[in-house]
């Protein structure tokens, strides 16, 4: 059995891979903390959760993390690259599901993420965990640094265009939306109901801090070419979701059915990327509460444009079920194993 401890499990990412670990056969949950509910029973804090977390909120420092064979961070940026090294130097491998360890120049991070990079030297070491892209070496990875949620859409919707360089890298554009369950379970007065419900938003369109994550993502796929991308979020009022629209330039003539068959080509046996059939929209309730991203991929009027579409549940297959994903490549199990969920509908 892989033991597991979780760092920050009282948020919603933390309680996402409560809920998907509790039914893996392959693990024992050892420990979960929260600084704010030590001592509190983890089902009384979450009550879909009883007769299946038996466990208590215990203090980050507690000495059962030491046993632990895995160590998952669903925490806010800064916590976990202060820990990790002593967590390593116990035997432990790492998955942060923050951003301490996604971006490898520590000075474009210190920048987006306003603060001094406490270890530096794992940044180096650490592996983006996209499987889909880096499942060789995840399987030896130490620290693992799960990607964003909006990184995930993004990154899987232009991955076989880049790859076959059939589109300019230098004019992408990704338009996404989130459901507010993305900014966190914290108080904050714009997630409110009645603040986000029946409104529609972009944010941060100066600058968001996923953007140096998935520019770095995307010129990786093209060898370290320079990548232009625009990327816009926007706020939806929903619970749970990501929908990304992304448009890119061609250049070459690539009919309609190449283009389908370049994505069904790529993603052929991935099993949580699903290509939907030619002229279909993905719905983000197609996706809520499983790991499957699904993309769909338009050649509008038959112009030089082509447009992904791709939907994703930000807190599964953009939080705590890709950092599970990840977990079983690491540990030699089936990546499948304890994610096998179907989308809830309605």
């Amino acid at each position: 059995m892989i033991k597991v401890g979780i760092v920050g499990g009282a948020g919603y990412a933390g309680v996402e891979l409560l809920r998907i670990l509790a039914r893996h056969p392959a693990v024992r949950l050892t420990a979960i903390t929260s600084r704010d509910e030590v001592g509190l029973k983890v089902s009384d804090l979450f009550p879909s959760l009883r007769g299946r977390v038996e466990l208590n909120f215990v203090a980050p420092e507690d000495d059962s993390f030491k046993s632990c064979d895995v160590v998952f961070f669903a925490t806010p940026n800064g916590i976990a690259m202060n820990q990790a090294a002593g967590l390593l130097a116990a035997g432990a491998r790492v998955i942060d599901l923050a951003a301490d360890f996604r971006i490898r120049d520590v000075a474009e991070w210190e920048k987006w993420y306003g603060m001094t990079h406490a270890a530096p030297e794992l940044v180096a070491e650490a592996v983006y965990g996209l499987p889909e892209v880096n499942r060789e070496q995840i399987r030896t990875a130490r620290v693992l640094a799960n990607p964003g949620c909006y990184p995930t859409a993004v990154q899987l919707g232009f991955l076989p265009l880049l790859e076959a360089g059939v589109i300019e890298c230098g004019h992408l554009i990704a338009d996404a939306k989130s459901g507010v369950s993305g900014a966190g379970r914290r108080a904050d007065v714009a997630n409110l109901y009645t603040e986000a419900t029946d409104s529609f938003k972009a944010y941060a369109v100066g600058g968001h801090r996923h953007l140096p994550e998935i520019r770095q993502g995307l010129s990786r796929m093209m060898g370290g070419a320079e990548i232009g991308l625009t990327f816009v979020p926007h706020l939806t009022p929903m619970i749970r979701g990501i929908h990304a629209t992304l448009y890119a330039r061609l250049t070459r003539d690539i009919d309609g059915k190449a283009l389908q068959d370049l994505f069904e080509s790529r993603f052929s046996g991935e099993a949580f990327v699903d290509v939907l059939p030619a002229g279909n929209h993905p719905e983000t309730r197609s996706v809520r509460a499983s790991n499957m991203c699904r993309i769909a991929v338009h050649r509008p009027q038959g112009g030089d444009t082509v447009v992904v579409l791709s939907v994703i549940d930000n807190l599964v297959k953009g939080a705590a079920g890709q950092a599970v994903q990840n977990m079983n490549i690491m540990f030699g199990q089936e990546e499948t194993l304890g994610l096998d969920m179907l989308p809830v509908s309605p």
